[in-house]
């Protein structure tokens, strides 16, 4: 059930990255609200058919507030010109993934810093109305307390980490210096329909979902005991759209968004293969263990009371019901992400 929060807005968004995940979903909800969208992608890790799956299920007056930039953010140039006449800016474009920032940090610093510099400066210079950008929950690094909280951080884990907490100091001097104040969404582990399962940088839910639907093995980093706070994706197209509509008030800071709870990696399977096996998918596998994942943190659990103090988010999706309605999205959708368009 998504939340109708879009009554009365008018006026031009731009949504950075809008070819991802997160991306193609909040283009979705905020195209059927009626809502003029420009897009920008340079499909690095978004897919063209997360786009047209979106337009092809519109009706034809909805698709045409559409338009796509085929763009890099890293290119000033691209983003000062995406940004004319934009109201409010929802920015998702970056490389993630802690394993590719080990592996390549130069490239996830160049699109995860450079490319949110130029984006927001644009925004800025633009003058737009409300500015949203994708944080990470991996902002919160070394530091041990649970539930994690907004104001108390550690030590960065990762490349990607530390983009993320730069993301957040540009933000906040921009507030200092411009008066240009944003909201930065700190995200903990989003799920749901067209998250890509595929490649080594793949999220653990589409990943271990399409392994049971195709029956192949699973590997667990560590011991299973590894816990995330896995939220579903209506949930972040939610508290997108109201901190692109907050007040002043509410600006200028950083939220957690999730579900507020703690699942287990060893719980997630099991959800998950109870979850296919009432959709007749039999699955007789154990998980194979293996070593823990360089630049993971352990634990993961948020506290979402700021954002539902200063934001209005309201979770509609606990884990269960967020993989009872993408479970059968990937059973109906396995070929999605076969080629590209």
């Amino acid at each position: 059930m998504k939340v109708n929060l879009l009554g009365g807005v008018q006026g031009l968004w731009l949504v950075t990255g809008a070819a991802g995940f997160i991306g193609s979903n909040l283009v979705e909800t905020l195209l059927l609200a009626g809502q003029q969208v420009r897009a920008i992608d340079n499909f690095a890790t978004g897919h063209r058919q997360n786009l047209d799956a979106v337009l092809r299920s519109l009706p034809t007056a909805y698709a045409a507030n559409f338009t796509l930039v085929e763009g890099d953010i890293t290119d000033s140039a691209v983003c000062m010109q995406a940004m004319k006449g934009v109201r409010r800016v929802v920015h998702l474009a970056a490389l993630g993934s802690v394993p590719r920032s080990l592996d390549n940090p130069i490239n996830t610093n160049a699109a995860n810093i450079t490319g949110f510099l130029n984006i927001l400066d644009a925004a800025r210079r633009e003058a737009v109305d409300g500015f949203v950008y994708a944080s990470s929950s991996a902002v919160y690094g070394d530091e041990p307390n649970l539930p994690k909280e907004e104001g108390r951080v550690g030590k960065p884990l990762s490349p990607y980490a530390v983009t993320k907490c730069v993301n957040e100091l540009y933000a906040e001097n921009f507030a200092r210096v411009y008066g240009f104040k944003a909201i930065g969404l700190r995200y903990f582990n989003v799920f749901g329909a067209r998250q890509d399962p595929n490649g080594a940088y793949a999220a653990v839910i589409p990943r271990w979902v399409d392994a049971i639907i195709k029956n192949q093995p699973i590997t667990i980093n560590g011991d299973g005991e590894t816990s995330r706070d896995f939220c579903y994706i209506d949930n972040v197209v939610q508290a997108n759209i109201r901190s692109a509509l907050a007040p002043d008030s509410a600006r200028g800071k950083v939220y957690n968004i999730a579900a507020g709870g703690r699942t287990t990696l060893n719980q997630l399977f099991g959800l998950i293969r109870d979850g296919l096996a009432q959709l007749h998918v039999a699955y007789s596998l154990e998980p194979h263990y293996g070593g823990f994942r360089p630049g993971d943190v352990r634990h993961s659990h948020a506290d979402i009371a700021l954002a539902r103090d200063r934001l209005g988010y309201a979770p509609t999706h606990d884990i269960l019901a967020g993989l009872t309605a993408t479970l059968p999205w990937y059973l109906a959708n396995q070929t999605h992400f076969s080629k590209e368009a």
